[in-house]
């Protein structure tokens, strides 16, 4: 009986020891990588917002509508620096390489979509290398023509557009842009078969359209409708889904049956992929605050542009859903830089 209870009490022994043993062992960390801190005193130096485009530019004036109370807001002064070329892709690159966590860009579309696919010579990825921080404002595109242009209404329009083949021709402001690759969009789905015709800009476009050198082009509706009130062009419609506050009495091309055909120009905010989280969440939270308030919203509307401000998640998905639909007609076309 005594040979039993010391057995008993060396297994209770043994099972204690294991259980301590147990105890002490270290629980086994995640395979994820930690999300990095945020600094306590970020911002330590002035934020530089890299913009794409000339001083003057719609995407410069965004950029400097939202500095100032993002300035405010984060208790250092906030620097545009312009960095214009090759479509916004210079100042892009800059921004994938700053590694100061106090770097950040205001893009459009084609930077933080397409760059890569219309030309693999571009040295950044944009859904690789850049971190989407909000989708800052939108505007739809104007399809316009000559004000003797034929039909009476947008159906005989394009009727007019498919019979003439490739006799007619439509403008953009280059290769790649929303306009060119807009309007091959359109195409696909009315079956037109206009002849591309790339000019410097907007402007020179829009003076070969009123002395008939071409028959379309997508607009911004800015530039478009001053022309079109002035008896100089036609409206045919505007590119959003739904009608556009920034040119409510224009109709959609939805509405005029090309059925879902929606595009539209953007500018958002990005960060080099390198910048911590915690740093990019703070500053997408600001961003979309900023952007949404009243006095911002009132500004952006007078530059042309419908102001969002999404989260980055809303601004991600946007990068997606565009990368898919424009890059598709990017290869479906063989469209390539020049």
């Amino acid at each position: 009986m005594l040979k039993n209870i010391a057995r008993r009490s060396l297994v209770l022994l043994a099972l204690a020891a294991t259980g301590a043993a147990l105890a002490q062992k270290p629980t086994p960390r995640s395979t994820a990588p930690a999300t990095p801190a945020a600094p306590l005193n970020w911002p330590t130096r002035p934020l530089r917002i890299i913009v794409g485009f000339p001083a003057g530019s719609t995407p410069d004036l965004v950029a400097r509508t939202i500095s100032e109370p993002l300035a405010k807001a984060i208790g250092q002064p906030v620097i545009v620096e312009n960095r214009p070329g090759a479509g916004g892709n210079i100042a892009a690159d800059a921004v994938v390489r700053a590694t100061d966590n106090h770097t950040i860009g205001f893009m459009i579309n084609g930077n933080m979509t397409i760059a890569k696919i219309l030309n693999p010579a571009v040295p950044y990825d944009p859904q690789r290398d850049l971190q989407p921080l909000s989708l800052i404002g939108t505007a739809p595109l104007l399809l316009a023509a000559p004000a003797n242009a034929p039909g009476k209404d947008a159906q005989e329009f394009f009727l007019a557009a498919r019979n003439a083949g490739d006799k007619w021709s439509y403008g953009s402001p280059g290769v790649g842009t929303v306009g060119h690759i807009g309007m091959e969009l359109l195409k696909t789905k009315t079956n037109m078969t206009a002849v591309h015709v790339p000019w410097p800009g907007n402007p020179q476009v829009i003076n070969a359209l009123v002395s008939n050198q071409i028959q379309l082009a997508l607009l911004p509706p800015g530039l478009a409708a001053p022309q079109v009130k002035a008896g100089k062009l036609k409206a045919i419609g505007v590119t959003s889904l739904g009608r556009s506050p920034l040119a409510p009495e224009y109709p959609t091309l939805n509405e005029l049956g090309i059925r879902g055909f929606q595009l539209e120009i953007w500018v958002a905010a990005a960060a080099p992929n390198s910048m911590p989280k915690p740093i990019a969440q703070k500053l997408s939270t600001l961003i979309a605050g900023i952007t949404r308030t009243p006095e911002v919203r009132g500004k952006l509307f007078q530059q042309g542009w419908q102001a969002v401000g999404t989260s980055a998640e809303g601004l991600a998905n946007r990068i997606r859903n565009d990368t898919a639909v424009l890059g598709g007609v990017i290869l479906m076309r063989g469209i390539k830089a020049e």
